[in-house]
């Protein structure tokens, strides 16, 4: 037979059981908020310069320079993805390699960010070509760049 419990000893259970119930609910709360960017992860032993290039309702845009040490990743663009399409251009600081493709966009030496990707040299800048990664509409997406020849891009 069970003996009835004094009232202290009531909350305290109740108080036990809401714990983990509060702390669930965190940690759910927060996986639905994770972060969704377009992340350029460094696998070589060098510094690289990336740069991005992606359509808005003001035309297409490229911009750059960050600077992605060795052996760790840069957020380029900051949260949900609003496009299929982006392009990247990175090249490694001791001009030892490069990533690129065959979408030319332009850009400049220091620091930008350019409307347009038609007469590059004309209003001052360089042309490269620029990579293009098909997101498929995902929120997010990771581009691992290494020293081997490029593997196919991973999706986060």
């Amino acid at each position: 037979m069970f003996r009835k419990l004094p009232k202290a000893y009531a909350s305290i259970t109740r108080f036990a059981v809401l714990i983990p119930l509060t702390l669930g609910a965190l940690m759910l709360a927060s996986v639905s908020q994770a972060r969704a960017d377009f992340r350029v992860c460094n696998g070589t032993q060098s510094l690289v310069g990336g740069a991005i290039g992606y359509r808005t309702a003001e035309g297409w845009v490229t911009e750059g320079w960050w600077q992605i040490p060795a052996n760790s990743c840069a957020t380029l663009i900051e949260g949900q993805l609003g496009s299929r399409y982006y392009y990247l251009y990175a090249e490694d600081a001791g001009g030892g390699g490069r990533w690129a493709g065959d979408i030319n966009m332009c850009v400049a030496d220091n620091e930008f960010r350019i409307v347009g990707v038609e007469d590059c040299f004309a209003r001052g800048f360089q042309r490269v070509g620029f990579k293009e990664y098909d997101t498929g509409r995902q929120g997010s997406w990771m581009v691992q760049l290494s020293d081997a020849p490029e593997a196919p891009e991973s999706q986060n």
